[in-house]
């Protein structure tokens, strides 16, 4: 478990599919997504993020408002599987839509990279966004990563035509110590 001054970033449990599906399962929050699903869809997610955070000791944790407990989202780590960032440890986030604008964001992203740098032998941590999805690419700007337009690509998960199908990738080096 990660504690940030307004946030905590904990492993899933089985109760949190449900909840997760419901307040991120929106047309807003999914446009650069592939679209609302199928709530039933929620449980492979489930099923992936606790395999990995099983596996490597991380994943793309809930985020979950300390005042009160509410579920905002994930934010966290994984194993890049899309090519050009497969095999590299990418940071990603989702957040419910009345939580946007309020910096959970960047805190929960803030403390998933100073996790990741204690913990992980890394020289780097990359991030995928479409490239019209502003909000996030900023978000990654705003934590000091910067573009690689050179891996720049076209999602094979997202349908040729889709305006989420051009893909953007950023990274943040490992900070030098000392």
């Amino acid at each position: 478990m990660i504690q940030a001054e307004r946030l905590i970033l904990r492993p899933w449990r089985a109760e949190d599919v449900a909840e997760f599906a419901r307040v991120t399962n929106t047309p807003a929050v999914m446009e650069f997504l592939g679209g609302v699903r199928d709530p039933e869809e929620f449980q492979g997610s489930f099923d992936r993020v606790t395999a990995s955070q099983e596996k490597n000791g991380f994943c793309f944790w809930i985020v979950e408002r300390r005042s009160d407990g509410a579920l905002l989202g994930f934010c966290g780590l994984k194993i890049g599987n899309t090519p050009p960032i497969e095999g590299e440890i990418e940071i990603g986030w989702r957040l419910r839509e009345d939580a946007w604008g309020q910096g959970y964001a960047r805190e929960a992203a803030e403390a998933t990279l100073e996790w990741a740098w204690r913990n992980l032998s890394c020289r780097r941590i990359v991030a995928i966004t479409a490239a019209e999805n502003r909000r996030s690419w900023g978000l990654m700007e705003r934590l000091g990563m910067r573009r690689l337009q050179d891996l720049d690509f076209e999602h094979p998960d997202v349908p040729i035509g889709n305006k989420a199908r051009p893909h953007i990738t950023y990274a943040i080096e490992r900070p030098r110590s000392g």
